[in-house]
Formats: structure tokens, C-alpha cells, sequence
């Protein structure tokens, strides 16, 4: 079997195909994750806490004063509320917090929302198994032939398959 060939059945198997629509159907889930917290839940957050974008909460790190010019240094203060992108653009290094709190929501959200996935998932394989094991407590349809150990129905005084006479077990 040649290399190619090798790959084509590689590609052909079954679970390479399942994770990969796994891995398309999870990025369009975790596009939609984050716009609903993008779009939708960050702006009443941040409302609420009179920033509106946490994006771009950051702290400047000035560690060598001599490295920058003292206009930059008298507005130090006014820098936490420049643009994280204007500041970086500075040559001064930040430490961007605020995206990282977006990061973290958002994981949360993708979180709460696979589990609540799971949770669905394991509710209907949990009626599968109840109704499974219903099925097994149920009374049995069918016996066995002392004879010729066929399957008969429960019911039967004569095996269909060996004519053997079967005794009737009597009940205590």
C-alpha cells in the first residue's frame, strides 16, 4: 500500500471525519460565543461599572524613566485612559488586564453553555439507559429447551424444533 493510498484511508476513517466537523461546528459555536459577550452581554457589564469597554483597561509599565521623554512622563496618569494601541505605539509596555477579563468571561460563557450542551446530552442518553433497563426488568418472552436448547416462546408445552415435551414449572 502506497503512501497516498495510506492517507486515503486515514482520511476516510470515520472519527478523523467526526473531529473534523467538530473542530468547524466549534468554531462557528465559540464566533457565536463571542459575539454574545462582545455584543451582548459586556456593554450593560461595563455600563454598570462605568467602563464601557474592558478591552482597553491597561496599566503602563515605566520601569527607566530615562528611556522616555518627560512629556510622556508628566501624563503618565492620562496614559491609563489613552488607547492601549496609542500607548504600545509609544514604546511604552502595558500590561492590557482589561482583555484579559474579556478572555475570561468569554471562557466562562463557552463554560456554562457546553455544559448546559452536556447536561441536555446526558439527559437523553439517561432516558436511554432508564428505558434499556426497563426493557430488561420486563418479563422474559421466550424460554429455553432442555433438549435442544432452542429458544421457544414461554408459553409453548411442545419445542417446535425437537417435539420434546416440556414440564411445566410450578409456581411457589
Amino acid at each position: 500500500m502506497g503512501f497516498v493510498d495510506e492517507f486515503k484511508t486515514f482520511i476516510a476513517r470515520g472519527n478523523v471525519l467526526d473531529m473534523s466537523i467538530g473542530v468547524i461546528i466549534g468554531g462557528a459555536f465559540g464566533k457565536i460565543v463571542s459575539s454574545l459577550t462582545d455584543d451582548i452581554l459586556m456593554p450593560p457589564i461595563g455600563a454598570l461599572m462605568g467602563k464601557l469597554d474592558f478591552s482597553e483597561l491597561h496599566f503602563p509599565i515605566i520601569n527607566d524613566p530615562s528611556k522616555y521623554d518627560a512629556s510622556i512622563l508628566e501624563k503618565f496618569g492620562s496614559l491609563m485612559h489613552t488607547p492601549v494601541d496609542k500607548v504600545r505605539a509609544m514604546g511604552i509596555p502595558t500590561i492590557a488586564y482589561g482583555n484579559f477579563i474579556n478572555q475570561v468571561i468569554n471562557f466562562l460563557i463557552v463554560a456554562f453553555c457546553i455544559f448546559l450542551l452536556i447536561k441536555v446530552v446526558n439527559s437523553f442518553t439517561k432516558k436511554k439507559e432508564e428505558d434499556a433497563a426497563a426493557a430488561e426488568k420486563a418479563e422474559p418472552t421466550t424460554k429455553v429447551c432442555p433438549e435442544c436448547l432452542s429458544e421457544i416462546p414461554i408459553k409453548a408445552h411442545r419445542c417446535k424444533f425437537c417435539t420434546a415435551v416440556l414440564e411445566e414449572k410450578q409456581e411457589a
